[in-house]
């Protein structure tokens, strides 16, 4: 009998216009005085003003809006600086990773006396939380389900914190708040949840058959409706339903971990600014095809779940290879990259991506095949040319 262990956010609402509960949700935390942790995207496209509406009047609001794609640890200190000054006691995290990812460090740091530096690693949060709410902007990170927030410690680096105290009260899904999302981040954020999905049913460390379940029927909902929403961004069922499966896929992979396809988009990230999800799309086919030899079987269960045309009666090996050949020509009509030199990255940065990539040990100890700087090194090979 497996044993295993899972846990996720208390409260998940999903609901196409559930913002309009934010007040309720408040009041049943008791908070009084809230810090929004956002950024100036969520500012500039109007979402910010949608929130305060909810708010106005019945809450004292303070907003955060400095928040940047892979936050350096001075913007979380900042931000935590704001919530001190202000007495805060409750904060929401609204926009995407970054935004939910800061959100979180400053309610289990205005409730800690540890050092921000003190909190990396596995379970090294002492203490609790103020009351947490996470609303995504996008269908993506799956932040608001995970224990986990992602940091830029140096120029190039980045460090994760990894507690049960960063799981939110409510996670609030509502696809309104996605409607204006511009294409390309759509389709990559889509990706991203879908590498979560996968790489969360082939970990080799805590694979479980809750996580496996959720995997499953996150790739559905994801596989079936990333297109549409790419090109026809204003379905909100499609975005609901797109809502849900990163969820769903960040509840899989907070419990079954990631791992080298993440490990390899980490340093693209850091060198080259390439946002999260795009940086997985750009290795994920490559990291499949180096996996396949210890990983067929999982990846053909996974197959009808992501392409119910692909013939599943012949061998796993054969089901696998269609299933990544189906992958990079999804990635290519959802029009993402699907080279790093189409990315001016060059060829003499590869051997440094490899070299950065093996120091993602917390990723790599959860892939199903061990790999090497060397098999790292042609994997950025392969994604540099696009090689099949």
């Amino acid at each position: 009998m497996l044993s295993f262990q899972f846990n996720t956010t208390k409260c998940i609402i999903s609901s196409p216009g559930g913002l309009n509960t934010i007040s309720d949700i408040c009041n049943q935390l008791s908070i009084t005085k809230l810090l929004v942790v956002t950024d100036q995207g969520i500012v500039g496209c109007g979402l910010l003003e949608k929130l305060k509406e909810q708010l106005h009047g019945k809450f004292t609001v303070i907003v955060f809006d400095k928040v940047v794609a892979d936050p350096k640890e001075q913007i979380v200190l900042s931000a935590v600086a704001m919530a001190n000054q202000h007495n805060v006691d409750g904060v929401i995290g609204f926009g995407g990773g970054s935004s939910m990812d800061t959100a979180k460090v400053v309610a289990v740091m205005m409730d800690s006396q540890q050092s921000l530096g003190q909190l990396y690693g596995l379970n090294q949060v002492q203490g609790d939380r103020l009351p947490l709410i996470l609303i995504p902007t996008t269908a993506g990170t799956g932040s608001e389900v995970t224990p986990i927030a992602i940091l830029t410690t140096g120029e190039t680096t980045k460090a994760g914190i990894v507690a049960n105290q960063l799981l939110p009260d409510v996670a609030l899904l509502d696809a309104q708040l996605t409607l204006g999302l511009p294409g390309h981040v759509t389709a990559a954020t889509g990706i991203d949840s879908m590498v979560h999905a996968i790489e969360a049913y082939t970990s080799k460390h805590k694979k479980n058959p809750y996580s496996d379940m959720l995997a499953k029927q996150a790739l559905l909902l994801l596989s079936k409706n990333i297109e549409k929403v790419t090109f026809h961004g204003e379905d909100v069922e499609a975005r609901q339903n797109m809502l849900l499966g990163a969820c769903l896929a960040g509840q899989a992979f907070a419990n079954a971990p990631v791992a080298a396809v993440h490990a390899l988009a980490y340093p693209l990230g850091g060198h080259f600014h390439i946002a999260h999800g795009l940086s997985n799309s750009l290795v994920l086919p490559h990291v499949m095809r180096f996996n396949q030899s210890n990983t067929a079987k999982l990846y053909s269960e996974l197959t009808p779940y992501i392409c119910a045309n692909i013939n599943t009666s012949r061998s796993d090996q054969k089901i696998c290879s269609d299933l990544i050949v189906y992958i990079e020509q999804l990635i290519a009509r959802l029009k993402l990259p699907s080279t790093l030199k189409q990315l001016d990255i060059r060829e003499h940065h590869l051997e440094r991506l490899a070299t950065d990539a093996m120091l993602q040990t917390r990723l790599l100890t959860n892939n199903p095949k061990p790999m090497s700087h060397d098999d790292a090194l042609l994997i950025y090979q392969a994604a540099f040319e696009g090689a099949l």
